[in-house]
């Protein structure tokens, strides 16, 4: 956890109220004080001239829609709830404040429905579900640890070229909406699934003319439509007999979901997902591209397992 965004006055304190008043595990306290964490990295991200003691109703609720926005599971907005809860009665306790803005939040249910999240093992499940004796099973088995490994939009994804690939760095080169560009950190396993489909399966495609740099091709040497992504990742779920209805946005909201509810802060999650407003020079001048890497090698599932 970056110590710019844990150095509230209220934490010490909270910290041994957790423990001595309520007497929790350590594990539990660590969790708390990681939702206590994430609301003054939204104050300092959203610039919210308050500290977060003082934050009122309103000032939550657009917590939560920042959080919802990201990608952030119902279930996760849930248990992140519990923690501010037990945060504002500490503050409540200890009369850093009088009243308790919790009691006038009902619940997470804010903004638009968000898909489904699929947890980790469900998303194995997916992976490990492809015939890989069929033809474009591979290629499609590397789509779909694309989009979990680095939280991309399906448009970014069968619009990936070679070229926007950085396999010695460890980073994708991105252009999202708004033609806005951002880098990405991308695991190795994800990387050598790349490099094998590219070096085995990419190479015996015939390309036509205009498409070489494209990563992801059909049968006659093109790019990928959208619609041929929703409908192969339909029929695989069936597969690997999974119920939940998915699209490539559920492995995009998996992505933000695991590296929260893993450690990561939310300016890495944000940057990654390209939320905010950053244009091409900001990201090679202002962005420290080993603190997002970071967030992927120390928060995301996929850094802790080998190539599928």
């Amino acid at each position: 956890m970056n110590e710019a965004f844990s150095s509230g006055t209220t934490l010490k304190p909270f910290r041994d109220y957790l423990e001595f008043e309520k007497g929790l595990s350590d594990n539990s306290v660590e969790a708390y004080l990681h939702d206590v964490r994430l609301l003054m990295q939204f104050s300092q991200l959203e610039k919210i001239n308050k500290p977060t003691e003082s934050f009122d109703v309103e000032d939550i609720r657009s917590f939560l829609i920042f959080i919802t926005d990201l990608g952030m599971s119902a279930n996760s907005q849930a248990r992140i709830l519990s923690g501010l809860r037990i945060y504002f009665e500490f503050l409540t306790y200890e009369e850093i404040r009088l009243d308790n803005p919790m009691r006038l939040i009902s619940g997470p249910k804010l903004g638009r429905k968000l898909p489904d999240v699929l947890s980790v093992a469900e998303i194995d499940q997916l992976s490990a579900s492809f015939d890989l004796s069929l033809p474009f099973a591979y290629r499609n088995k590397v789509m779909v640890e694309l989009m979990y490994a680095c939280g991309l939009r399906v448009s970014e994804l069968v619009t990936l070229k070679i070229s926007d690939i950085f396999f010695n760095e460890g980073f994708l080169r991105i252009i999202g909406k708004g033609d806005k560009e951002r880098l990405v950190p991308i695991g190795e396993s994800t990387l050598t699934l790349i490099q094998r489909y590219i070096s085995q399966y990419r190479v015996h495609i015939p390309v036509k003319k205009g498409q070489s740099d494209i990563l992801f091709l059909n049968g006659r040497g093109r790019g990928l439509s959208r619609q041929m992504v929703f409908i192969f990742l339909k029929k695989q779920a069936e597969t690997a007999g999974i119920t939940k209805k998915i699209s490539p946005h559920t492995f995009r909201h998996s992505f933000a979901t695991h590296l929260l509810e893993g450690g990561a802060d939310l300016r890495a999650v944000q940057q990654m997902l390209g939320h905010s407003s950053i244009t091409t020079t900001e990201i090679y001048t202002h962005i420290d591209r080993s603190y997002l890497k970071e967030a992927i090698v120390s928060f995301h599932p996929r850094s802790k397992r080998n190539a599928l």
